[in-house]
């Protein structure tokens, strides 16, 4: 393959629900370039795509997959991203280091939640984007009443550049209202018959050819004086005006395609190539400092690596972009993410899946791949000497689904983190937690199909049964009300002893709100003389706030950490459940030393004590996370969606039409989204979507704190 300058290549990114076609199309593609010489399908799990075991087995993308293409002097990077929003983070990989975003709708379902999501994300990467009508050759498709929701979702700026002459079954030629010709395939598809337009389209194509020419001409002053002097524009005066409407996201451009039966793909991949713009023309990607970075094949040499898989016979592969200069074999580079490590670069690729064709080097806008890095990671930058460019690292949406993980056999816990850490590397978004809390290993990720997908991997690549477990719930304790308690801790068994004494008081903490100087318990007062006050910000949230009133030298001060030592032991380990307890303020304001069998072990004991005995007199209770819940649904579903939320505890926040779809928002606590994607995905026949993010805490209800509260204290006995 020849080295293709920065001007000559084309970085796109292929989005579209799940079942639009974006493989075949890829595969056509590839096939129409001469890069392949045999078009493979998903049935036969011979794509050049889908190429993981995993991906066969279920018949889904489950990763980005890297292809490039040849086309009328061109280069054509495309990312084929998976198309369920469990594997949303691979669309999101796509758009950082692509410039253009194609989105795919099936012709049969028009606009669907995907496309919704995916559009969303085009729009907060600021991306242009082409819509392109698939599988006009079905029995259900419908054309027409897609572009109709196109142009609802999206408004006046969805423009038709072709409409298909005829749909269904015997679809066969579009007009190309840009070109103002008709292409016309055979049954095989492949290169078209360019015909004039026949004349019962005539008069419909010229009504689309003016909006298209009024579309192009508004993106442009001087290309709109034009217009209104001559009435017209040249196609290439057209073309400029398109260009500049995409990169302004001020048109959407529609395009119709049979993937499957390969019509439409070589003018797809010629527009592509003569419209869209290449790296140097779109805005510059700006790093960590601020510093805008153009591709610039003459600046520094710096790369950013936004994907790693680890592919059979060859290992770990690492595919980047080349974001200033030139990379070549045998470069010596320095990641300047992991503390200036070096890599030498020792092979370098243009991929197509897993087809990997040798090139000499990359210039600046360019995509490729290389293996064998030592030390590199996903979202690392890699610079030539005196470079500083560091980007920053891709962000993911949160979480939405999350299970315990344990291996089936004991002993392989640390093979099975080394495993953890090497998926986490391939999908950012499978996210890993080693809960000292929980005392389990939690996975994250952004639904049950995403850690399906994990699980066959690790059963079935790596040979490593595991099992999914409902993963605890992080509560929190706290306390609603002042109570106090003293304790002593003496024992004696020949020798030195053990003798501390501790008196307390707890409340709640609320900041802002200072300790009093009187407290009143069963008729006693308790005067406060504060000498020192520590507030501790606790790692799990909330705050520890320590008061010393100990007068008279009641307790030495040398005793005092120790103390707060063992308020620490009880806040991490809560007295109601074993859960962390937070929004504590404890003032110690007596007690008593012996003078020679007081140490610290003594005070830490006793004031542990003390905290857990007042700690269940203060009213104590149960704190449960509550997430923020946005949810988008096709309204003829919203009924069974909002029925649903209600019986896990949800709480409405607001609700509001979305071109067809309903979003909610609801706060809902964590307890109630175990297996949330899962219904909802049932509820809405895989049409809706939802969000979720931690919100804050809240008081559990009784009965739920009660229940929770008779499950510990029966894994206590247990215990003993």
């Amino acid at each position: 393959m020849k080295v293709y300058q920065t001007n000559e290549i084309r970085n796109i990114s292929l989005l579209g629900n799940s079942g639009s076609g974006k493989t075949t199309l890829v595969e056509a593609m590839l096939f129409e370039s001469g890069a392949i010489k045999r078009k493979g399908t998903v049935e036969g799990k011979n794509t050049v795509s889908d190429y993981f075991p995993v991906e066969q087995e279920y018949g889904y993308s489950v990763f980005p997959t890297v292809v490039c293409a040849e086309w009328l002097d061109k280069k054509l990077n495309i990312i084929d991203c998976p198309g369920s929003d469990d594997f949303i983070g691979g669309a999101i990989t796509s758009m950082e280091v692509t410039d253009q975003v194609v989105i795919l709708l099936n012709a049969q379902y028009g606009v669907e939640v995907g496309t919704q999501n995916h559009f969303r994300y085009s729009e907060k990467a600021h991306k242009p984007v082409i819509f392109l009508v698939n599988q006009l050759d079905t029995e259900k498709s419908d054309f027409e009443k897609t572009v109709e929701q196109l142009k609802e979702n999206y408004g006046n700026k969805v423009v038709l550049v072709q409409y298909p002459v005829n749909v269904g079954p015997n679809f066969n030629a579009v007009i190309d209202v840009l070109k103002q010709k008709m292409y016309r395939w055979k049954p095989e598809g492949g290169a078209p018959e360019i015909l004039d337009i026949p004349e019962d389209q005539k008069e419909k194509s010229a009504e689309l050819y003016n909006a298209l020419l009024e579309a192009a001409a508004e993106n442009d002053e001087a290309l709109m004086d034009k217009y209104f002097e001559q009435g017209t524009l040249t196609e290439e005066e057209m073309r400029e005006g398109i260009r500049k409407g995409l990169a302004q996201r001020d048109m959407f451009p529609v395009f119709c395609v049979c993937a499957g039966r390969s019509m439409g793909v070589r003018r797809l991949m010629e527009f592509l190539g003569n419209v869209v713009l290449p790296p140097n023309k779109m805005p510059n990607p700006v790093d960590k400092e601020g510093t805008e970075v153009a591709p610039n094949p003459n600046g520094p040499t710096s790369l950013f690596v936004f994907k790693t898989s680890v592919e059979p016979h060859i290992g770990e592969v690492s595919y980047f972009k080349v974001m200033s200069g030139v990379v070549k074999e045998g470069d010596d580079l320095t990641n300047v993410t992991r503390n200036d490590g070096k890599e030498r670069i020792s092979q370098l690729f243009c991929v197509a899946g897993q087809n990997r064709t040798k090139v000499e080097q990359l210039v600046a806008g360019d995509i490729g791949a290389t293996v064998k890095f030592k030390d590199t990671r996903t979202g690392n930058t890699l610079d030539a000497k005196g470079c500083t460019y560091e980007f920053s690292t891709i962000k993911y949406p949160d979480p939405k689904y999350r299970r315990a993980i344990k291996p089936v056999n004991n002993g392989e816990e640390e093979k099975l983190s080394e495993l953890l850490t090497r998926m986490h590397e391939e999908d950012p978004t499978w996210i890993v937690e080693q809960s000292k809390e929980l005392k389990q290993t939690i996975i994250h990720g952004q639904g049950e199909f995403h850690l399906r997908t994990l699980k066959w991997r690790l059963e079935n690549n790596d040979k490593m049964p595991i099992q999914f477990l409902e993963p605890k719930i992080p509560y929190r304790e706290t306390i609603t009300k002042s109570a106090r308690a003293d304790y002593r801790h003496k024992k004696q068994s020949g020798g030195a002893g053990q003798f501390g004494e501790v008196h307390l008081i707890v409340e709640p903490y609320v900041e802002g709100v200072p300790t009093q100087d009187v407290y009143k318990f069963n008729g006693q007062e308790f005067k406060i003389s504060v000498r020192d006050t520590q507030e501790i910000p606790l790692e799990w949230g909330g705050k520890l706030v320590f008061v010393n009133s100990i007068v008279g030298g009641a307790i030495d001060a040398r005793f005092l950490p120790a103390i707060l030592k063992g308020l620490m032991d009880r806040m991490e380990q809560g007295p109601l459940t074993g859960s962390y307890a937070r929004d504590v303020r404890v003032i110690v304001y007596d007690g008593k030393m012996h003078p020679v069998d007081s140490n610290e072990i003594s005070f830490r004991l006793a004031g542990r004590n003390a905290f857990a005995q007042a700690f269940k007199a203060a009213g104590p209770k149960l704190l449960e996370p509550v997430y923020d819940v946005e949810v988008l649904v096709p309204s003829d579903r919203m009924g069974d969606v909002m029925s649903d939320l209600q019986g896990r505890r949800a709480v409405i926040m607001g609700m509001h039409s979305e071109k067809g779809f309903e979003k909610l928002s609801a706060k809902v606590p964590l307890k109630e989204l175990s297996s949330y994607s899962t219904t909802l995905s049932s509820l809405s026949g895989g049409r809706a979507s939802f969000t979720m993010k931690f919100a804050s805490y809240e008081l559990c209800p009784m009965d739920v704190q009660e229940k929770l509260l008779k499950e510990y204290e029966a894994t206590q006995q247990d215990k003993d």
